[in-house]
């Protein structure tokens, strides 16, 4: 799974087995990702701006430079993540 700088914007990819996706710099902002298995994939750059993430499997995603504003985290496995930075 291969889509750099895709446009997937609102898309509903609920449920969907995208592990070890490449989804560098593309545009995912508003689309549904809830229980999605993203394991090992790559958002480098992505544009995850109010992105439905609950309950996914984001175990060992990079999110160096990714936009997470208002992203929906809820009950998502985060494990060995990285590029999150905590916010208050």
């Amino acid at each position: 799974n291969r889509c750099v700088e895709c446009d997937l914007a609102g898309q509903d990819l609920s449920g969907k087995k995208l592990k070890g996706a490449v989804l560098e710099r593309s545009n995912l902002s508003g689309t549904n990702l809830r229980d999605a298995n993203l394991e090992g994939a790559n958002l480098k750059g992505a544009n995850l701006t109010g992105a439905n993430l609950e309950n996914a499997n984001l175990e060992g995603v990079d999110f160096y430079k990714a936009d997470l504003t208002n992203a929906n985290l809820k009950g998502a496995n985060i494990k060995d993540a990285s590029g999150l930075k905590q916010t208050r």
